[in-house]
């Protein structure tokens, strides 16, 4: 079967219901957490993507045990100190940075060296970033030319505690030294710029020794050893990162409409809202609830006649990370300049997400003048495509990949899209297309 999607015509409008499956960060995080617990957790909804099902597959190694299924999904927690570390270990954390960087903080206290292997992408990504405060609660890292996967875990039976001031605003970075924290024996304390908080309300929920403060630019964090985990039963919310690709298909088609239904809302995750809201996109919330710490409600969007440039608060870029290829697909049918800045975190993904999508305006004929960290996008409401389209390459990074999906969907034209890779999709989204098809109907 062809690895590749060929799309010829814009989207007819539509007034459709969806439902996104479950919260990739969030479902990672189950997983880890549900691992130490005392007993059996519970989870419904979880989100059976390549990254999450590689997580589970790394528990595995470590003598836990899961059972899965469509509709419900357990582990079986041995315990803070459950894990079996047997010589020659290899976890493969395939293309989840979340996994290979969360993963080490649980790992610091190994009593055998644990290999972290990933797959091309991940092997590009920096774990140095990661391994440099790991290691100053005593574990010892052994990685490729001192920062790239595959690397080498040795840990310490003496996890001290430390002082860590965060200044990139990563949660995976930050998440690590929480895990690794737990283990430690004392007060760790991080200064952490703001990020996703998942971890911290999860902590939070299951009565874990953690104090948050929170101020204007930055989180205060201290973090006490853990005694012990208590099972955790959750039914994950939909993916706010997922949601977006079809919020801004909604917003760019005509006429249209979408409702989703229960998705995570969490504060530090709605910056692709806000960010399109001050470009005039429709979008509502409705049914407000919040769930074990998260935040959830339901999504309206509808057709937006009008969009406006932007000059991007940088206060936005973290909780709109993983968006911003979508949210340039906006700023090219919007009316005057966008400019984004401050975003050399994009290239700390899957691919370069920046170069990613500047080559995507490009090829689309939209004009933009790039740096290495900054974008300014001249936007045309009534840009049309009338060529083909190639786009491969990319590392398959799932959201290159459905960037330009929603891209080939939305602009008028007689354009030709082909888009290598559609496997990429499992990585995040297996059921991508299945939902795009359904709202082609």
């Amino acid at each position: 079967m062809s690895n590749f999607i060929i799309l010829k015509k814009r989207i007819k409008k539509f007034n459709k219901k969806v439902f996104i499956p479950g919260d990739k960060s969030l479902s990672i995080r189950w997983v880890l957490f549900s691992s130490l617990a005392n007993g059996v957790s519970h989870a419904r909804n979880l989100l059976l993507s390549e990254d999450v099902l590689a997580a589970i597959k790394a528990i595995k190694k470590l003598g836990i045990k899961a059972r899965l299924n469509k509709k419900i999904c357990k582990i079986y927690g041995r315990g803070i100190d459950g894990y079996k570390f047997k010589r020659n270990i290899i976890i493969n954390a395939e293309n989840s940075g979340t996994l290979g960087r969360l993963i080490m903080g649980l790992l610091i206290n190994t009593t055998a060296p644990i290999k972290l292997i990933g797959d091309k992408s991940l092997s590009k990504r920096d774990f140095k970033r990661v391994s440099d405060p790991l290691s100053k609660f005593g574990a010892k890292f052994q990685l490729t030319k001192g920062k790239y996967l595959p690397l080498k875990i040795y840990g310490s039976t003496n996890i001290k505690p430390f002082k860590y001031l965060e200044n990139r605003g990563s949660a995976q970075c930050k998440s690590a030294v929480i895990f690794g924290a737990m283990r430690a024996n004392g007060i760790t304390h991080i200064k952490a710029k703001k990020s996703r908080n998942h971890s911290e309300l999860l902590c939070k929920y299951l009565n874990l020794p953690i104090k948050v403060k929170v101020k204007k630019n930055y989180d205060l964090i201290e973090i006490d050893k853990f005694k012990q985990i208590k099972t955790l039963n959750y039914n994950i919310p939909a993916d706010i990162s997922s949601s977006a690709f079809f919020i801004v298909l909604t917003i760019l088609s005509k006429n249209s409409s979408l409702l989703i239904k229960n998705v995570n809302v969490n504060p530090s995750r709605t910056g692709v809202i806000s960010i399109l809201k001050k470009m005039g996109a429709n979008i509502i919330f409705k049914n407000h609830k919040i769930y074990k710490g998260e935040r959830k409600a339901d999504i309206i969007v509808k057709s937006s006649k009008k969009l406006k440039s932007i000059n991007c608060p940088s206060k936005l870029n973290s909780g709109a990370i993983d968006e911003f290829l979508v949210i340039f697909l906006v700023a090219a049918k919007a009316k005057g300049v966008s400019y984004f800045k401050d975003l050399g975190e994009l290239d700390q993904k899957e691919s370069p997400r920046l170069k990613w999508g500047a080559k995507i305006l490009n090829m689309m004929g939209v004009k933009i003048v790039k740096t290495k960290n900054s974008i300014k996008i001249f936007g045309n409401p009534n840009l049309k495509i009338n060529k083909k389209i190639i786009i491969k390459n990319y590392l398959k990074d799932h959201r290159v990949f459905m960037t330009c999906v929603i891209a080939a969907l939305s602009f008028d034209g007689n354009s030709i899209w082909k888009i290598y890779d559609k496997d990429s999709v499992k990585t995040s989204f297996p059921n991508f297309l299945n939902i795009i098809k359904d709202l082609k109907k």
